[in-house]
């Protein structure tokens, strides 16, 4: 033993030594048990956290929400449009005027053309012959009304 033993004289230095050795011993049980409750409860959440994670879920489900419903949305908007686009087709195909167009029922191609089809046997095309004469000017610029005025032979 290298270290001579010394007396204790004060009580200032008795209370120095107790308190280092009762520093030392407490450090010394906190470390094991921290140390025994972190190994039992590996893996495990926190309230804390466990509230976190609860929040963010909630979050991130409304905005599942919001996305599923703009979808649906969009998707119907979508099928809406080709509807009504294979209803313009199908109507200009079978010779029907384009207002005609939104009156025929039907969900596929097959059920709008039939619809189409026999809407067609009793829509009767009017043609109107247009009439010009050579006195019309109205809706003419300037420089079409001097062609015409030297022109008049030419309809307009």
């Amino acid at each position: 033993m290298s270290e001579e033993f010394k007396a204790i004289e004060t009580q200032e230095a008795l209370d120095a030594i107790i308190k280092n050795r009762l520093e030392r011993n407490t450090k010394s049980v906190t470390d094991s048990v921290t140390a025994e409750v972190a190994k039992k409860y590996e893996g495990w959440v926190s309230p804390d956290d466990a509230k976190k994670s609860a929040d963010q879920i909630a979050a991130l489900t409304e905005k599942l929400k919001v996305s599923e419903t703009q979808v649906a949305d969009l998707t119907a908007k979508i099928s809406a449009n080709e509807i009504s686009s294979a209803k313009l087709k199908i109507a200009l195909e079978t010779g029907l005027p384009s207002a005609l167009a939104e009156r025929l029922t039907g969900s596929t191609e097959e059920e709008l053309r039939k619809d189409a089809e026999l809407l067609a046997k009793f829509a009767v095309p009017q043609h109107q012959q247009h009439r010009f004469s050579s006195e019309r000017t109205e809706g003419l610029s300037g420089v079409e009304q001097a062609f015409y005025a030297k022109n008049p032979e030419l309809k307009k």
